[in-house]
């Protein structure tokens, strides 16, 4: 049988016009393709400029989907969801990203830090605790630690906290050793709590070593030196506070007083609780003052001292206590009504958010700020 080429001569042309065909449409779609995708982007961008954040959502999957190898969409993506709460879609696609192959080391670094973000803002601090010890050594190192700072803070992981603060701090980010003495302090408390004050008293003393102008290592130092009998070196610590950080003696005052009083010492305390009272007048150095001032005349007196220096309710109250009556029993009707009048007037308050408490905090529960509390109480009516 013959070959007949007059078919291949014909097939010739008509394959190469049909391949033609084939790659101009593949060129197109692909220029289709190519002018969607960014135009999807874009879409998203000016819907998440308007602050529709839906609007915005719904372009960038479009275009994701258009171009599933574009990082960028991704991470516009992700943390789109984060900001809406839907922190489970935004660890897909944070994962998504650290499954992909040809992602660039400093990509995946990024992705690492977002897919951390995801789980700290879901409130799932161990998945977000193993992401963020995966930063070490990254460019997003300093905030990775930070980070586990507030983590270890919420937890009340002590221990942790410590060595995280120790590194920022010795990564010159900033001084953390005061961070790092309340970090001792709270581990001297639980030490002292289950009966260990050998290792409570090294940790104080480990604080005031850190820390030695920080105040809350001193005062927790010299309260458990007293509760063990040592008075003479509560008393010395306490003068300790009183040359470092002499604007928080207020906080230590009543404490001062009792130990003074166990010690003999009690016109030594009596001269830095008056040096104190004058440089910054407080209701709680009155008090002290009042219970070690045995010289001549009502010590009580002191009260009315220090309403011509501050309009005190409460030092007022406390003054007409004092006062006899003509009807005793009238009289404590009227005491108990000033007493419960004016307890909630003194209170402390946070320099950062301005939380108030009728007690002292050194980490403020509404902000978490450390030592924003000042150690003189307010009196407002």
């Amino acid at each position: 049988m013959d070959f007949d080429f007059t078919w291949v001569l014909l097939g010739f042309p008509i394959a190469f016009t049909l391949g033609w065909l084939a790659s101009r449409l593949d060129l197109r779609q692909m220029r289709i393709e190519n002018r969607q995708a960014p135009k999807a982007y874009f879409r998203g961008l000016n819907f998440l400029l308007n602050e529709q954040q839906d609007q915005a959502i719904d372009a960038f999957i479009e275009a994701v989907q258009n171009d599933p190898d574009t990082s960028e969409l991704h991470f516009a993506l992700g943390n789109l969801f984060r900001r809406r709460g839907e922190y489970e879609r935004a660890v897909r696609v944070h994962e998504h990203l650290m499954s992909r192959g040809d992602l660039t080391q400093p990509e995946r670094d990024r992705a690492q830090h977002a897919l951390a973000l995801d789980f700290l803002k879901a409130g799932l601090l161990d998945r977000a605790e193993v992401a963020l010890r995966k930063l070490e050594g990254t460019s997003y190192e300093e905030e990775a630690r930070l980070a586990l700072l507030s983590i270890y803070e919420r937890s009340r992981d002590w221990t942790h906290a410590t060595e995280i603060a120790g590194k920022l701090d010795s990564a010159s980010h900033g001084s953390f050793s005061g961070r790092q003495a309340h970090y001792l302090c709270e581990q001297a408390l639980a030490a002292s709590a289950s009966g260990d004050t050998t290792r409570a008293l090294e940790t104080l003393e480990q604080a005031v070593s850190l820390a030695p102008t920080s105040p809350r290592p001193l005062i927790d130092l010299a309260k458990l030196q007293s509760q063990l009998g040592r008075h003479d070196q509560a008393f010395a610590t306490l003068f300790k506070l009183d040359q470092t950080a002499p604007q928080a003696l207020p906080l230590a005052a009543s404490l001062l007083g009792n130990i003074a009083q166990h010690g003999g010492q009690q016109q030594r305390a009596l001269d830095m609780l008056l040096a104190s009272y004058a440089a910054a007048p407080s209701i709680d150095l009155i008090e002290a003052i009042i219970k070690l001032d045995t010289g001549p005349g009502e010590p009580r007196d002191r009260y009315v001292q220090h309403l011509e220096r501050e309009a005190s309710l409460v030092a007022a109250a406390k003054w007409i206590a004092g006062e006899k009556l003509g009807d005793e029993r009238q009289h404590g009707l009227v005491q108990r009504a000033l007493d419960k009048a004016t307890k909630p007037l003194m209170r402390y308050r946070c320099a950062a958010c301005g939380f108030e408490a009728t007690q002292h905090f050194w980490h403020c529960p509404g902000c978490q700020a450390w030592d924003s509390y000042s150690a003189r109480r307010i009196e407002e009516l």
